[in-house]
């Protein structure tokens, strides 16, 4: 199935950073391309980054992000996924905004989370979602990705530990975590640095071999 997306945030300065672009200039400039997706029956996914925090203004009004979210969604993006681009945040703070997304009409089918694993709070900060009834879920093989406008910012959460965590509490994924471990040894030789994923160094570590 073809699907596109398109990424704003919840702090101007990141918006700024990222995309040259306010927040309302970024939702401007979203209509285009969500006028031409709807021609081809194409959904879209809105990108909220910095929902719990910012690299240049810290703290983030979770208000804040309650207005894009809506905006977004009144524009027809079939669903938000909401992004903590500096992982700082916690169980606690996610619930928080999670409830208050909810509260204001999102439904929970219409809302993905997207945890970047900087302080080892991602796993948890899953557990607390699905414990909300939030199914989709971020993830990237070995820990991949991060934001060079986002300064000491780790990459995602791994696809492996999530699957690990998920297969011990026997929610079934369709996804073969041999099969992602596989892909991440694929990717390793190429990267400046060991892949990120606790999992995958532990298999690697199990084989005898080196990451």
């Amino acid at each position: 199935m073809r699907s596109i997306a398109v990424f704003t945030a919840a702090s101007e300065s990141f918006t700024r950073h990222n995309i040259n672009a306010s927040i309302a200039e970024s939702l401007a400039n979203f209509r285009p391309v969500l006028d031409l997706a709807r021609q081809e029956s194409i959904p879209v996914r809105g990108y909220i980054s910095t929902v719990f925090g910012c690299p240049y203004e810290g703290q983030v009004d979770p208000q804040r992000v309650v207005t894009v979210a809506r905006e977004l969604l009144d524009m027809g993006v079939a669903e938000i996924s909401l992004g903590d681009t500096i992982g700082v945040a916690n169980p606690l703070q996610v619930a928080q905004v999670l409830e208050l997304v909810i509260h204001s009409g999102v439904e929970l089918e219409q809302i993905g989370v997207h945890f970047h694993d900087t302080r080892g709070t991602a796993l948890a900060n899953v557990l607390m979602s699905l414990q909300m009834g939030i199914t989709t879920i971020d993830a990237s093989a070995g820990g991949l990705g991060g934001c060079p406008y986002a300064p000491g910012a780790a990459g995602n959460l791994a696809t492996e530990d999530l699957l690990y965590m998920l297969d011990g509490m026997g929610i079934e994924t369709g996804v073969d975590l041999a099969k992602v471990v596989e892909a991440t040894r694929y990717i390793a030789p190429y990267l400046d640095h060991p892949p990120t994923s606790k999992y995958y160094q532990a298999a690697r570590a199990a084989a005898g071999t080196e990451a």
